[in-house]
């Protein structure tokens, strides 16, 4: 009997063991549980976001999931009117890529350091510069300003044409006079900034924009560059793609999908620039697009579609120097997660 009863003991050891060692395993985080059911995107307008378009239209996220057999997983594409509500729905968990100039990005990183959704760089979307134009025939740089001059750009003091144009100030007059053109500087849509220089019958006569209408402006009979942003920072993101550690650290299959997907966009781009002018064309909401302009556009040498980090260090320095930024880096790569680290950037 206590052989029968000693053996029974044992035997219900053992099944509590095994059912113990069932719930680890169910309970252990494995690659396919640990990475989310769908991936959320910011989806912006404009030329400068060419890569998100074709990626969405060619499906080239879902196709590398389904190479890392993620083949079930939402692919959603949000959009958004600006950087600031971008920038909150990245922190609060409802987005997982944002992208917006180097400006924005940097001051939401200043914010978010020791975070959990401290954010990083995962890779450049372009190298475009942007123009400060003017239809005024007396101004030919920004020493020939005056007092009732106005500039129009996106947004007062903080967008990353009023930090260039501080940093043409400080280039021009000294660091102690960066914001000496910040009381010139109005905000505007850039639709209705381009309107209204186009006029030439109100006070907005300058306009620092970005593509298109930068070039679009070009068109018009009177029209030039007085400022652009490469002769003050060299070559430099327009926009950067970003995303936090969290995301980064829990999602390791979706964010290599991302990043795969969006290199091969950027081939698919520089392959077959008329073929890509098409694509923005027909999936232009407003229809008045002309393929012959945007092809234009895609082909100039100004306008670069690559994936390296460019122009981060010189912005990061600038905003330091102007107390706008209060976490310490010592390089661009700082910035980044490992795999945009590794390219070679600045």
């Amino acid at each position: 009997m206590r052989r029968l009863l000693m053996e029974g003991a044992a035997m219900t050891n053992a099944r509590i063991m095994i059912v113990i060692m069932a719930i680890l395993v169910s309970c252990a985080p494995t690659n396919a549980r640990a990475e989310s059911s769908e991936l959320r995107v910011a989806e912006q307008f404009g030329i400068a976001y060419l890569p998100f378009l074709v990626m969405r239209k060619d499906h080239l996220i879902e196709k590398h999931l389904e190479k890392a057999g993620l083949s079930n997983i939402d692919v959603k594409w949000v959009k958004f009117g600006g950087g600031s509500s971008m920038n909150e729905a990245l922190i609060s968990g409802s987005l997982d890529f944002a992208a917006a100039g180097i400006p924005a990005f940097l001051s939401l990183w200043n914010k978010t350091e020791n975070n959990p959704s401290d954010v990083a760089v995962a890779a450049g979307l372009n190298n475009i510069p942007v123009f400060l134009n003017t239809s005024d025939p007396n101004i030919h740089s920004i020493k020939d300003f005056k007092g009732s001059d106005k500039i129009a750009l996106p947004a007062v003091k903080v967008s990353l044409q009023a930090m260039v144009l501080q940093m043409a100030a400080a280039k021009e007059w000294g660091r102690a006079n960066s914001t000496r053109l910040d009381k010139l500087t109005v905000s505007m849509k850039h639709p209705d900034a381009m309107v209204a220089m186009l006029s030439k019958g109100g006070e907005v006569k300058n306009h620092f924009g970005s593509p298109p209408f930068m070039f679009e402006e070009l068109r018009y009979p009177g029209v030039r560059t007085i400022l652009n942003s490469a002769d003050v920072l060299g070559p430099h993101n327009f926009n950067v793609v970003y995303t936090t550690k969290s995301f980064h650290e829990k999602n390791p299959k979706l964010y290599k999908a991302f990043i795969v997907a969006l290199d091969e966009a950027m081939k698919i781009i520089n392959a077959d620039k008329r073929d890509a002018a098409r694509l923005y064309v027909e999936s232009a909401s407003n229809k008045k697009e002309n393929f012959d302009d945007t092809y234009k556009m895609v082909n100039d040498p100004a306008m670069e579609f690559t994936t390296v980090p460019n122009g981060l260090m010189k912005f990061a320095n600038f905003m330091s120097d102007m107390g706008m930024l209060t976490r310490k880096l010592k390089s661009w790569r700082d910035l980044c997660f490992p795999e945009a680290a590794a390219k070679a950037g600045s």
